[in-house]
């Protein structure tokens, strides 16, 4: 099929979806006049008192900081000896014994996958990333004309939608592995042409699938640099040693780095994977390649314990925090499941210590020095949008990292792989106020950032209570 088919078809498919009952147009008419409540536009000036501030450069917790937003940005930071001038039609929030921490970002989710097989809109489940804290959310490959649709609607809606950012469709062999999501690319002489049309949906990230070549792989990449656009991969039929040296930015998935330092000779043992050995050549000189070129790695682990190994435990299956979906995704999740063959992996205990194994490399990455990332796959099953972060983040410090480590990964460094470090990722005069208030220290136990008592979004205060009404029940 041509490029301008397959736009058509994309097309088509999204004028279908807007003609459901949970439509993206029908939603926005719904969630416009019924719910604008739910924040206040701060159209002049908010001030967050005597908070202690997370840094994320430093990585760690200021005291008695008072924050300044006029609108949509952070105009002021003072600490206790240097309080600003407050005007007197200023909108005043004591945060004495409260933390300020930047919004977080999800650098992995699905905005149209999963979700149009269950016949759910991206605009239904938005207000459950901003209900999270998730202020802003990175698409990994979706129909390229319905995800942009979905950042529309988003961009429209900041009172109760984090910003979106949109990514390729997955770049794959022919047929692709994910029909609905995946485009064909096998010819490197074509990918020019290939990236004039994406372009034009603006989007800010190319992501290259599992049934991709080399050859492909590294035009690809080359082409992806001479744009400007990040680069990233779900590695299969590419290793991980292969688009490590030919360029690639990023890398999704801890099994694209753990699946190609399991050494030939033991893959027909059974249960190696939970038994995998990382003090090897094979490994060491892998993670010293990620780290020397500071390729980012976004783990994942949320999906690969939620849905890929462990969806079968009661503490997984029956998570408080998939109660919020609307009940046509929940109820989904198990068809979902049953036709991707999961749990993978065998007997209970060999998946529960494959999955260790996975934290044990996510551990080594970040000591090694390999920037990671923070997502999850939401909305696969049993991972559910803008609370699966928290679950996330509490796996990444269950792994290894620091709370602190995993906040700033969460925040700014998530923020430099969107290219939006300038105005994203930290408190800081002269960035977009995106930011959450605490109850409660999330240096001294990171499931303290579920502790929200308001999310700033684009200088909008938000409830997060109200954001969850927003959601459909059914």
């Amino acid at each position: 099929m041509s490029d301008s088919s397959q736009i058509a078809v994309y097309r088509n498919r999204c004028e279908i979806h807007c003609c459901r009952p949970h439509s993206l147009a029908a939603a926005a008419v719904t969630f416009f006049m019924a719910f604008y409540s739910t924040c206040s536009a701060a159209e002049t000036t908010v001030v967050i008192e005597c908070c202690s501030l997370f840094d994320s450069e430093s990585g760690t917790m200021l005291p008695e900081q008072t924050i300044v937003i006029r609108g949509s940005q952070i105009v002021h930071i003072a600490g206790k000896d240097a309080v600003p001038d407050i005007p007197a039609d200023a909108t005043r929030i004591d945060g004495r014994g409260k933390f300020a921490l930047p919004g977080l970002i999800d650098a992995h989710v699905h905005v149209v996958h999963v979700l149009d097989f269950a016949h759910v809109t991206g605009d239904e489940v938005l207000p459950l990333y901003l209900a999270a804290g998730v202020t802003s959310i990175r698409s990994a490959g979706d129909e390229v004309v319905a995800a942009t649709l979905v950042a529309r609607f988003a961009a429209a809606h900041p009172e109760f939608c984090p910003r979106v950012f949109t990514c390729s469709p997955l770049l794959d062999a022919d047929p692709p592995i994910h029909r609905d999501i995946g485009r064909a690319v096998t010819d490197p002489i074509k990918v020019p042409e290939l990236f004039d049309d994406l372009e034009r949906w603006d989007i800010t990230t190319v992501k290259i699938y599992a049934g991709t070549s080399r050859p492909v792989g590294r035009a690809i990449i080359e082409e992806s640099h001479r744009r400007g656009l990040f680069v990233t991969a779900h590695l299969g039929k590419y290793s991980a040693q292969d688009a490590v040296a030919d360029g690639v930015d990023g890398l999704e998935h801890i099994w694209s780095v753990f699946n190609y330092v399991i050494p030939p000779e033991l893959t027909t043992q059974p249960g190696h994977r939970g038994k995998l050995d990382f003090n090897t050549p094979l490994c060491e000189s892998l993670v010293a390649e990620l780290a020397q070129r500071k390729t980012f790695v976004d783990p994942t682990l949320a999906v690969f314990r939620n849905m890929i190994l462990l969806p079968d435990v009661a503490e997984v299956h029956d998570h408080p925090d998939n109660t919020l979906v609307p009940k046509r995704l929940r109820e989904f999740w198990p068809v979902y499941l049953q036709r991707a063959g999961c749990p993978h992996g065998g007997p209970l205990e060999d998946r529960r210590r494959e999955f260790a194994k996975f934290q044990e490399l996510t551990g080594k990455l970040y000591r090694a020095g390999v920037p990671l990332l923070v997502g999850t796959d939401s909305p696969e099953p049993q991972v559910p949008p803008g609370f699966s972060l928290h679950q996330e983040l509490e796996m990444l410090v269950e792994s290894g990292l620091p709370p602190a480590a995993a906040l700033t990964a969460a925040t700014l460094t998530n923020a430099t792989v969107l290219r939006e470090h300038g105005s994203l990722g930290s408190i800081s005069v002269g960035k977009v106020a995106d930011i959450l208030l605490l109850t409660a220290n999330p240096l001294d136990d990171i499931s303290n950032t579920r502790s929200i008592e308001l999310v700033m979004h684009n200088g909008l205060i938000c409830h997060p209570d109200e954001l969850l009404k927003r959601v459909p029940s059914e």
